[in-house]
């Protein structure tokens, strides 16, 4: 029963965030001659040639994508998803726009809040998506392709695709149109990245220390905080040196440094960033 509830919520994610992607399309973007990148901004530039339907040139564009993915990447819950999200995605793209209530011409002329909504609500739906598992087909599916065939990173991966399609833009609806779309691709991936990993950045801490005893109690403590004690060995001085590590948040940085100077001014502290701490103190951790 947990496994087909997990699966209900995966659905539903994925359509709930192709429903955003679709908005933001419609609503921010196609009104701006922002090209979004993609399987999708390809269509963009057709449409405005031909007056061809988006949704049916984003679904038609997918299909050889769609064998590239089984080809290389396989799995039925790859098949499955992928198809849900394209299919659902393409279908509201010309959907939204023959609804009486939607305002197909765009809610403003600035060309800046165009961009920012439009990256900030398809930011939204690409993250939501990611979270049911899925993925939004077309640059997605490349991406995926050259990161497992080539070993292209998929930050790579995304910018070679997006980009190429962005800068064609340019000489179909203009160089400022297409500037502010690239402004839309980064901030999106970062709403994305967001949605998809939670807003839940915490800070790790490595601290090298003659007195762990002291500053594990203060931690404990005034922080609240968990401390893992680790045996390390001076490259140099070849002498024993014991090293905390901790996991606190961003808040929590400024006392860190304050308990580990008053305890022992000649410490050494790094504090790194983690995108996520699951278990006791923070989010539990469950099964994605």
């Amino acid at each position: 029963m947990r496994r087909i509830w997990r699966a209900v919520r995966d659905y539903v994610l994925i359509i709930a965030g192709a429903l955003l992607q679709a908005i933001a399309l419609r609503l921010f973007l196609v009104p701006a001659n922002l090209a979004s990148g993609g399987v999708t901004g390809i269509a963009q530039l057709i449409h405005h040639f031909t007056a061809w339907p988006i949704g049916l040139m984003v679904l038609l564009g997918n299909v050889p994508m769609f064998v590239l993915g089984l080809r290389f990447l396989g799995g039925r819950r790859f098949v499955l998803r992928t198809a849900i999200a394209v299919g659902t995605y393409a279908l509201l793209t010309d959907a939204l726009v023959v609804m009486p209530f939607f305002p197909a011409a765009g809610i403003t002329d600035d060309i800046l809040l165009n961009a920012l909504y439009g990256a900030i609500v398809s930011g939204v739906g690409y993250g939501l998506v990611y979270r049911g598992r899925g993925t939004s087909g077309g640059s997605d599916i490349l991406a995926r392709i050259l990161s497992h065939w080539r070993g292209v990173s998929m930050t790579q991966s995304y910018l070679m695709v997006d980009t190429a399609v962005i800068l064609a833009a340019g000489f179909v609806f203009g160089w400022k149109e297409a500037l502010y779309a690239l402004i839309a691709l980064y901030v999106s991936g970062l709403v994305a990245e967001t949605t998809l990993e939670g807003g839940g950045t915490v800070r790790t801490a490595m601290i090298v220390t003659t007195r762990p005893q002291e500053i594990t109690a203060r931690v404990l403590t005034d922080l609240e905080r968990g401390v893992t004690l680790l045996e390390g060995t001076g490259g140099y001085s070849k002498t024993a040196r014991p090293v905390l590590y901790c996991v606190i948040t961003r808040a929590e940085v400024s006392q860190l440094k304050s308990v580990v100077h008053e305890e022992d001014p000649g410490a050494f502290l790094v504090i790194g960033t983690a995108h996520e701490a699951l278990g006791e103190g923070f989010k539990p951790l469950q099964r994605p």
